[in-house]
């Protein structure tokens, strides 16, 4: 049975959540601010809302990311900006997801992350094992190495323009227009967070060469067989 700590300050979306996610097998953490948050480390996945009574929820869920690199976290917030997702995802969030929300979705997608974790657990590490990536974009899936990799909507499409480029540099400008529209008019650094989340979700860590090299200066380039002797940029 894997353990979720729900970081929520409002009791009655604690309570409805908690209820629902004991509902379907899980065992649940409830903390109502950070300080309740740190005193847990015996979870597998963390729900994070922003707003707590205590500080700014961002400053938890980077912690807890960098003191538990495997640890999947999903910030559950009110706020909806593009800056407010980009931050999120920038800190090491897995995915981001906007109340109100349906709690059908909210269980596939906590379903999903542990799925993921275990495979990477009990996987070897990415570099040492041939690469696998499919992109089916009719049914707008990824599968890599055999399981389904999920995507936020931009995420899927920054991936399937890389594969379509597969082996060649894509021009950063390019891959902004082709993603995001000629008329985007937000901060480049949202290209840098696509990137960083796909490669977390094709379950690279750092030291290990990525998939997705970056060209400095220039842009990114897939490589389906990165060479050993490659660094990173």
């Amino acid at each position: 049975m894997a353990t979720l700590l729900l970081v929520e300050d409002d009791e009655l979306i604690s309570t409805s959540l908690t209820r629902v996610l004991r509902a379907h097998g899980y065992d649940v953490l409830t903390a109502a601010n950070i300080s309740e948050a740190e005193s847990h480390d015996e979870f597998d996945l963390m729900l994070c809302d922003l707003t707590l009574p205590d500080g700014d929820g961002l400053d938890l869920v980077g912690r807890v990311v960098r003191r538990w690199p495997l640890r999947p976290v999903i910030i559950l917030t009110a706020r909806r900006e593009e800056t407010d997702i980009v931050t999120g995802l920038s800190v090491g969030a897995i995915d981001y997801i906007v109340k109100p929300f349906r709690l059908a979705e909210l269980i596939a997608r906590v379903e999903a992350q542990l799925r993921r974790r275990s495979a990477m657990t009990q996987s070897q590490p990415v570099a040492s094992v041939p690469h696998a990536l499919v992109v089916d974009r009719a049914a707008r899936r990824v599968l890599f190495e055999g399981r389904e990799i999920p995507l936020r909507r931009k995420e899927f499409d920054l991936l399937a323009r890389l594969e379509g480029s597969v082996g060649q540099v894509v021009r950063r400008d390019q891959l902004i227009k082709d993603v995001w529209g000629d008329n985007w008019w937000g901060s480049t650094k949202t290209l840098d967070v696509h990137i960083n989340a796909l490669r977390r979700k094709l379950g690279e860590e750092p030291g290990v060469t990525s998939m997705i090299r970056s060209i400095r200066g220039v842009g990114y380039r897939l490589d389906s067989h990165p060479s050993a002797d490659e660094h990173a940029e």
